[in-house]
């Protein structure tokens, strides 16, 4: 059975990878809101945002955070990662800078967004996985990604348990 999983990741540059690592078909993740439909929740305001975040959340048990140049320290990025912890999801990351978009280009390494949080006096990022595949080529990373994420979200979720 495919777990339902809930992806973060940095809407405007990063789409395009989000949706390759989406539809790899590997596990079963919330549906992208439409530009329109998300023009329509943002003019509802934070509350809006969050209300929009906290459903697409329900239900799930993990978060994949796809970690691109400039995913970390967003603020809704943030959001998605303080409510999956706190509500004992699992939580791991995938850098996906190298996935080309579809122009066709990479990006750059972005830091790790766990750094920014911490589990009693430990940083998230010592918990929660960050995984960054090995190579330069995009087809290499999809095919790294593809073959490896079910085990990490299953990985993710043993680690939140211990939590």
């Amino acid at each position: 059975m495919a777990r339902r999983i809930f992806y973060s990741f940095h809407y405007i540059p990063d789409s395009s990878r989000a949706g390759q690592v989406r539809n790899m078909g590997v596990v079963e993740g919330n549906q992208p809101a439409t530009d329109n439909d998300w023009e329509t929740v943002k003019k509802g305001g934070d509350a809006a945002i969050q209300r929009w975040i906290d459903g697409q959340l329900d239900g799930k048990s993990c978060a994949v955070v796809l970690i691109g140049a400039n995913t970390a320290g967003r603020k809704w990025i943030n959001y998605e990662i303080k409510t999956a912890w706190d509500s004992g999801k699992g939580l791991v990351g995938v850098h996906v800078h190298r996935l080309k978009d579809l122009d066709q280009n990479q990006s750059s390494q972005g830091t790790n967004p766990f750094d920014d949080f911490k589990v009693g006096e430990k940083k998230l990022s010592s918990i929660v996985q960050a995984h960054n595949p090995p190579y330069y080529d995009s087809k290499d990373v999809y095919a790294h990604i593809k073959s490896n994420l079910a085990t990490w979200i299953e990985d993710a979720i043993t680690i939140r348990g211990q939590y």
